[in-house]
């Protein structure tokens, strides 16, 4: 009975380590993202996302009514490329990252500063596969606004 509980104990403590390092994996393309747009990488940022991938924002029009923008990597990789290095600062918390298998999701409160200064917050909603080996950015989605930023 022993031998079972300790084989147990072991097989647990290895799930849970292999769910916390496919978390982490995740996490740091997402924190390689954020660290190319900090360090005007436009080329770096682009390696972060897969070839098919959707970008979205989620804002509201001038009459207040839901609206949702679309862009690509490539324009988002220009724009980033095209800042000072050190102006575009989104500085994100890790709410929740699920894994399953190949699939993950990140979603992510953030706060974003322009030139130091606080610009706007939201929420960054990301799903990522695990492409040869690698886990991408397949699916941007974030919502902004200038109020209510805890």
């Amino acid at each position: 009975m022993k031998q079972f509980v300790i084989f147990l104990t072991f097989i647990i403590l290895s799930v849970t380590a292999n769910a916390q390092s496919a978390e982490d994996s995740v996490k740091a393309v997402v924190n390689k993202m954020f660290d190319a747009m900090k360090n005007s990488d436009g080329a770096t940022l682009k390696t972060t996302f897969a070839d098919s991938a959707i970008l979205q924002t989620i804002g509201r029009s001038k009459d207040g009514k839901t609206m949702i923008e679309h862009d690509t990597v490539d324009e988002f990789a220009t724009i980033v490329g095209k800042m000072p290095k050190g102006d575009a600062d989104e500085r994100i918390v890790f709410d929740v990252v699920k894994v399953d298998g190949p699939l993950a999701i990140v979603w992510a409160p953030y706060k974003f500063y322009y030139k130091g200064n606080f610009s706007h917050c939201g929420i960054d909603s990301f799903q990522l596969v695990r492409i040869n080996g690698e886990w991408k950015i397949q699916y941007l989605v974030d919502t902004r606004r200038k109020t209510g930023c805890n």
